[in-house]
């Protein structure tokens, strides 16, 4: 997370108001120490009280707080008003203590459903539309932008644009309990067409890739998945023979689907593969206390194995 890197039309209209403010205050400041060695002065030539007031008290900060007024006023354009083009919608949600993303497929018009990863295409308007589940969060990924809080009940809306490839970490910046400082959300900026393709791939219903893991041990991943019953809070949209892949499915977790292709887990807590996946399903308190998935740590290894691999295979 760097201030000091924007990527984008917001977070260099963020940062040039932050810079000319720093300026001005230092301005104030060097002002004020000269003021105040002029006072300790002695002697016929001391300044008079009023021209303290006046001069130091209302002239100087006047002039100084009306030239950043005024500058801040020609840069706000670039922090609430989107880009020229087409936008793109997103929906995000917080939740104690992940995001829960919700995209519109173009094809289907189905609501695609994805978890502590935002995706966006480079150099096109995103408008996030953001809310929370429980208790006050705020949405912020300082190389994109600034920053809006997330407050239950009520939806709030904000823009995104990047203008090249590369991932943005943001961050929940509202404290909201045990884990908030384990709340990161990675924002991916992607070509056009790269994300175009991504997007047609969330909106499939879960696959598994193949790969080094043989069918037996995938069969018995996601028979395990079934019998720990851990579709009471996730999901993971499987297909059926001829039917479209359903739409999202309302749960208290992360939506699984496509969780092998993501970068990270458990809201950027762990890099993503089937190494973390295995070591958070089996004691996902020794990472982040508080979270509300129970431990696993009582399930075979085997077994624990064979659920980790394929959860790592969906893609």
């Amino acid at each position: 997370m760097n201030i000091l890197a924007p990527a984008s039309e917001a977070a260099r209209a963020v940062s040039e108001i932050a810079w000319w403010m720093f300026g001005g205050a230092t301005l104030i400041f060097v002002g004020v120490m000269l003021l105040a060695l002029l006072g300790w002065r002695s002697g016929p030539r001391r300044l008079r009280p009023a021209v303290w007031i006046v001069g130091g008290g209302v002239a100087f900060p006047t002039l100084v707080l009306a030239a950043l007024l005024a500058w801040s006023e020609s840069r706000i354009d670039g922090l609430i008003r989107p880009g020229a083009g087409e936008s793109t919608v997103i929906g995000l949600t917080g939740h104690m203590w992940w995001w829960e993303v919700r995209y519109s497929d173009p094809d289907s018009g189905r609501t695609v459903t994805t978890a502590n990863e935002l995706r966006i295409p480079v150099g096109r308007a995103v408008i996030v539309g953001v809310t929370s589940a429980d208790v006050v969060h705020s949405f912020w990924v300082p190389e994109l932008g600034g920053k809006i809080d997330m407050v239950p009940g009520r939806t709030g809306q904000m823009w995104l644009e990047a203008d090249r490839p590369g991932v943005y970490r943001g961050q929940c910046a509202e404290y909201c309990g045990e884990q908030h400082a384990r709340m990161a959300l990675h924002v991916v900026a992607m070509p056009l067409a790269e994300y175009e393709a991504w997007l047609r791939g969330q909106a499939r219903a879960a696959e598994a890739a193949g790969g080094p893991t043989d069918a037996g041990q995938l069969q018995r991943g996601r028979q395990a998945f079934a019998e720990l019953r851990c579709g009471l809070c996730h999901a993971v949209r499987e297909p059926e023979p001829g039917v479209p892949a359903p739409g999202p499915i309302d749960t208290l977790a992360p939506d699984l689907t496509h969780v092998g292709s993501r970068l990270h887990i458990a809201a950027g807590t762990l890099p993503a593969g089937r190494d973390s996946l295995r070591a958070w399903i089996e004691d996902p308190q020794r990472f982040k206390p508080g979270a509300r998935m129970p431990s696993y740590g009582h399930v075979e290894p085997e077994t624990l194995d064979a659920l980790a691999a394929w959860l790592e295979q969906l893609r």
